[in-house]
Formats: structure tokens, C-alpha cells, sequence
């Protein structure tokens, strides 16, 4: 009977020096070529360096006087944009104040064409003077007047001065007056003020007691230091249908 065989732990390799030598010959050429590229690549790197440099130099000059000509461009635009918004509004303006006046010059048209077919070319000239009065019932014994003053006596000048009316009537069976102060319900009331060229309308509101009955509208005109006055019918004086 044949004993049982031991399994083997160790095997021996014989010793080979000329594989030892082959790679470290291949590893000393391997760091050979990296040396000889690091130093080629150095020295083109160097060779490189200036005009690299100049480059460099010179885009950032190009980078400074680019983001200077920017700055210039948006100056500019700003200044641009605020003159036109200068501009718009000076048009604006121009243009609202040729239309007021526009509305002017032809609000003195129509004032001009109503005066002269107001008084008629053929219309003896006169002074300050009352064309004509009206009168309109209001509730509660309220009269609504509207009294057209004229002048054609001198076109350029301006009539200034105070209006004061009076109403005559009965009361009661008695001839009766009144005043301005009663007919205006204001003890201290002023006189109404007037100033025109051509003509002017004033407008207010008398009040007149329940039981008096009138009879004619007298209007006191003061101007120029001197007092006129024109009286009117009351009932010519109001319109078609009795107001």
C-alpha cells in the first residue's frame, strides 16, 4: 500500500536577473519620455510665455475701452431718453395751449358774431346800456332774471361798474317799491358787478313777497362815476306763456 502524498505549500521558481532587467530598463525609458515631454512642453511653454502675455495686455485694454465706450453709449442714452421726455412734454403743453387758445379765439368769434346780430349794424351806437331783461317764476315766489348788458359805443373799451334793481308793484291795493336789498333777501347785499367789452348776461334770483303784484323791473346802472336807468315792463319782460 502506497503512503498518501502531502499537498504542496511552497514552489520554487528558479531565479531569472534578465526579466529584472528588462523592466527596470522599460521603466527607467518610460520616465525618460515623461521627463523629455515635461521639458519639451517647458521650454515651448517659455518660448510662449511673452507673446501670451502681450495678448493678454492687449484684450484687457480692448475689454477696458470697450466697457468704456459702453458706459459713454448709456450716458448717452439716458441723456437721449430724459431730452425726449423734455421734448414730449413741452409738446404737450404747446399743444394744450394751442388748443385753449383756439377755444378762446373762437368763443370770441361766437361772442363777436351774437353781439353784432344782437345789436345790428344799422344800430345807432350807443353806451353802457340794459338790451334787454327776463324774467322767469322759480318756486316759492323765486324769479330766475337774466339781464343783457351792450355797449357798441367804443369796441376796445371795457365797461365796468355795479347793477342794482328795483320792482314797482302793488301790494295789498298800495303802490309799493321794492328795493334791491329786499328783493335779494339780504339787508347788506352788495351790488352785482359787471365788466365786458361787447356784452355781458347776468343771472341771479329775486324774491318777491306772495301778495305783490309788479308791474315794471327798473335796473340802476353805475359806471364811470355816473348812474343811468332803464325801467321795463314786467310783463314784457317775461316769456311767451307767462314763465
Amino acid at each position: 500500500m502506497t503512503p498518501p502524498r502531502l499537498p504542496r505549500q511552497f514552489v520554487i521558481v528558479p531565479s531569472r536577473p534578465q526579466q529584472r532587467l528588462l523592466l527596470l530598463a522599460i521603466a527607467v525609458l518610460w520616465l525618460g519620455s515623461l521627463l523629455v515631454v515635461w521639458l519639451v512642453s517647458a521650454r515651448h511653454a517659455a518660448s510662449e510665455l511673452p507673446v501670451a502675455q502681450r495678448e493678454a495686455h492687449r484684450l484687457h485694454q480692448e475689454l477696458q475701452t470697450a466697457a468704456s465706450q459702453i458706459e459713454l453709449l448709456r450716458q448717452n442714452t439716458s441723456t437721449l431718453k430724459r431730452s425726449d421726455e423734455i421734448s414730449r412734454s413741452a409738446n404737450q403743453s404747446l399743444q394744450q395751449t394751442l388748443t385753449e387758445r383756439e377755444e378762446e379765439i373762437a368763443q370770441l368769434r361766437a361772442d363777436v358774431a351774437f353781439y353784432e346780430r344782437l345789436v345790428g349794424n344799422s344800430e345807432r351806437r350807443k353806451g353802457l346800456n340794459v338790451h334787454s331783461v327776463q324774467v322767469t317764476s322759480q318756486n316759492n315766489g323765486a324769479w330766475h332774471y337774466s339781464i343783457t348788458l351792450t355797449q357798441n359805443l367804443n369796441r376796445g373799451k371795457v365797461s365796468k361798474g355795479e347793477l342794482r334793481m328795483r320792482v314797482d308793484g302793488t301790494q295789498n291795493g298800495r303802490l309799493q317799491t321794492l328795493e334791491w336789498p329786499a328783493l335779494v333777501q339780504d339787508k347788506d347785499a352788495a351790488a352785482q358787478a359787471f365788466a365786458f367789452r361787447y356784452f355781458q348776461q347776468l343771472e341771479g334770483i329775486l324774491m318777491l313777497p306772495s301778495d305783490f303784484a309788479p308791474s315794471q323791473i327798473r335796473i340802476s346802472l353805475r359806471s364811470d362815476g355816473s348812474t343811468q336807468e332803464q325801467a321795463f315792463p314786467w310783463q314784457s319782460s317775461m316769456p311767451p306763456g307767462g314763465g
